[in-house]
């Protein structure tokens, strides 16, 4: 099963579809979760890492788990001829009655998809990226942080606010915390350790923001959740991003202030 010219392959409860029941709760009301995993040699990388992620969101919302070996099934189904690309993994609630109150006994929707690899990024992306503040505020709610549910609105709103001036944009909360990027996690550099934002109000604790935490412990180097405030960014030595897909971007300007690349940020990055 493979995707002609690019085009995604997408597995539905185990089918090729490209529909949903419009009663579907993912639909209705971002009632879901997901994961989006980098392939390399016809493999998703970090699966283990993804899936103990998918769980802990599951369990988080009452969604019953997807099998964890139907769920690699399909996953190799959907990548069967594609070396490289990324996958992305859908779990919602599934279908159920008008309303909120979620089904007593739910029967959660699977959707598995396969796309392109995006254009490899330009010697100035992985030297440095320009990031501004944004102006859309993330919600805090303890109870759904750090996993990454199929609500993101937020993020939406925030990456209209501006053109391709910019490769990134760091939110904060309501409370005027600095917590992410839109689409990414942020890590300071202060005297050669780290420093990234405290997830327990809201933020996706990403699976490059936890492995960049160990490759630096396991290097002596310190690294601390904590509270982030946009003061904190000025006085930084450095700043860079992680997730899946970009791996670690240094920072080289915020808000068209030039930002210092510390050689641990090199480091790291080809660590990674």
């Amino acid at each position: 099963m493979a995707g002609q010219g690019g085009c995604p392959v997408i597995l539905v409860n185990g089918q090729p579809s490209q529909s949903l029941p419009v009663a579907d709760r993912g639909l209705q009301y971002g009632d879901g979760l997901f994961e989006t995993l980098r392939v390399e040699a016809g493999e998703p990388l970090h699966w283990s890492r993804h899936l103990s992620r998918l769980q802990t969101g599951c369990e988080r919302l009452g969604i019953p788990p997807p099998d964890a070996a139907v769920l690699h099934h399909e996953a190799l189904t959907v990548l069967q001829g594609q070396p490289r690309g990324v996958l992305k993994i859908m779990v919602t609630r599934g279908s159920g009655p008008r309303g909120y109150r979620p089904p007593a006994a739910p029967a959660p929707t699977r959707i598995l998809a396969w796309n392109a690899p995006a254009a490899a990024p330009s010697l100035t992306v992985s030297e440095g990226v320009d990031v501004r503040l944004c102006r859309m505020r993330l919600s805090r709610n303890p109870a759904l942080a750090g996993i990454k549910h199929l609500n993101r609105l937020e993020q939406v709103m925030a990456r209209s606010e501006w053109s391709d001036a910019f490769q990134e944009g760091l939110m904060l909360d309501t409370s005027g915390q600095v917590v992410e990027g839109t689409m990414s996690n942020l890590f300071l550099v202060r005297d050669d350790a780290l420093v990234t934002p405290d997830l327990s109000h809201c933020g996706v604790a990403g699976i490059t923001r936890a492995r960049v935490m160990e490759r630096a412990r396991a290097w002596g180097v310190s690294c601390q959740e904590d509270s982030v405030r946009v003061e904190d960014l000025w006085r930084a030595d450095g700043l860079f991003l992680t997730n899946t897909l970009i791996g670690l971007w240094p920072v080289r300007s915020l808000e068209g202030h030039p930002v210092s690349v510390p050689p641990l940020v090199a480091r790291l990055q080809q660590a990674l």
